[in-house]
């Protein structure tokens, strides 16, 4: 017999982001990963309203234009190492939208933007609030997280990542982990390897696309670079250095579903990060495809990549060269295996509904039923 449990239906809001908007082709991981969830807990039910910038778009899903311009927002574009503004536009900005929130009737108000704003504003909500802490520590952040954790209705604070989650822990409460997931079922999967090698993800140091195509160079290959000039500086530097390179072709942020096909055509996709990756989307969707990781074993990627089952992780760009001589020894159907037992965006969701049961118990939801 086969037990479940009765699913019940959440008034949820989810509020996004408004440094970019959330439509395709999307500009950024923590981007791709709320629109999937948004329409994840909408098939599965639940009522989800989105409270994004303006001009979003997520199908299947009701998205609450906030009247917030992302391009107004700009100078509080997350970097690595730096101090991004918190006031001000900010601070107005996130006043509005909560204020918007709190306007409606929500069982859970889950915040998945990355600013102080946000989450001071949050605390001022009658409502369950959930914060996913999609970064590394952000000292501006962990300020607000303390204070709001000290106040009268402390919110509930998860992580997207074991590592990421420790990382934290040494600054504030943590209460769970909300692993992050992709929809392998809507990637498609391709047996056969092309010739090229892949970066993919927003043009900024951190991310290491200069890497990835030094990488690529030095070992020999042609190399396809997708992403959005995040960093405007870093990427014009790319440009202007790699542009005229017959190994290197450069893209503009694509589509996820042509995306997908490009990541399963490739040999490998190049993950040399320079942070502590507090997840590693793309080397998730990758594998999905069926395509190899090389990565360096940096934050969360090892808990994505299966060294030397669905990639190489290694220390440094030399050792990455080395890696790619070996990657045909990858076989592309444990990828694809790995990705689906383990990185599957249904799971993701499971853990976000056992989440919002715990914060909202309903009398009777997790009842028992046996079949």
């Amino acid at each position: 017999m086969e037990a479940t449990l009765c699913r019940m239906t959440l008034r949820i809001a989810l509020v996004a982001p408004l440094v970019t908007q959330i439509r395709e082709p999307q500009l950024g991981g923590s981007q791709a990963l709320l629109a999937d969830i948004a329409g994840g807990l909408a098939r599965r039910g639940h009522l989800v309203k989105v409270f994004a910038a303006s001009g979003s778009e997520i199908p299947g899903v009701r998205v609450v234009d906030t009247g917030v311009s992302a391009d107004l927002l700009a100078a509080s574009f997350y970097r690595h190492g730096t101090q991004p503004a918190s006031d001000g536009p900010v601070a107005a900005a996130f006043k509005r939208v909560f204020r918007l929130v709190a306007a409606e009737r929500f069982d859970i108000v889950h915040n998945h933007a990355f600013d102080g704003p946000a989450i001071e504003a949050a605390s001022a909500l009658g409502s369950q609030v959930v914060h996913t802490l999609h970064l590394p520590p952000h000292q501006p952040v962990v300020e607000a997280v303390r204070r709001a954790q000290a106040g009268p209705r402390p919110p509930t604070v998860v992580g997207v990542s074991r590592q990421q989650g420790l990382a934290w822990r040494a600054h504030v409460r943590i209460d769970g982990m909300l692993r992050n997931g992709v929809p392998v079922t809507a990637i498609p999967f391709i047996p056969e390897p092309g010739r090229r090698l892949l970066f993919a993800g927003r043009f900024s140091p951190e991310k290491g696309a200069r890497t990835a195509i030094e990488i690529a160079i030095a070992g020999g290959h042609n190399i396809d670079v997708v992403g959005s000039p995040y960093d405007v500086e870093y990427s014009a530097a790319l440009e202007r250095d790699f542009a005229d390179n017959p190994r290197v072709r450069f893209h503009p942020p694509l589509q996820r579903a042509t995306l997908w096909r490009v990541m399963g055509e490739a040999r490998a996709v190049l993950c040399p990060v320079d942070w502590e990756e507090p997840f590693g989307l793309v080397a998730a969707e990758a594998q999905a495809a069926g395509t190899p990781v090389v990565a360096f074993r940096r934050g969360a990627l090892p808990e994505v990549v299966s060294d030397s089952l669905t990639g190489f992780l290694v220390a440094d760009a030399p050792a990455a060269v080395q890696a790619l001589k070996r990657i045909d020894e990858i076989g592309r159907s444990s990828c694809r295996r790995h990705a689906q037992d383990n990185l599957d965006l249904e799971r993701c969701l499971d853990a976000h509904e056992t989440l919002y049961r715990r914060l909202y118990p309903v009398p009777g939801a997790e009842r028992a039923v046996t079949r």
